[in-house]
């Protein structure tokens, strides 16, 4: 347990000590990717990618059951 913690203690020095000691204009384009990505992730699928499973099916059950017709079964194409 403790080599894995002091693997992950590592990895994480790493990545904070190089962001750091990156230039200016390196951090600022990491925060655009990072407020890119969560445009991407929240605001899109909040607005366009509505939960088609929670919307269409009551309970979980339902819900994976047409999961897996909709995964076994070769002749549906929908």
């Amino acid at each position: 347990m403790s080599a894995t913690t002091n693997i992950i203690s590592k990895v994480f020095h790493f990545y904070t000590d190089g962001f750091k000691s990156m230039p200016n204009w390196g951090r600022q384009l990491w925060w655009i990717i990072l407020l890119k990505l969560f445009i991407m992730f929240a605001i899109f699928r909040l607005f366009f990618f509505p939960n088609y499973l929670k919307s269409n099916f009551d309970t979980d059950t339902d819900r994976s059951q047409h999961v897996i017709e909709q995964l076994t079964d070769p002749n549906n194409s929908k």
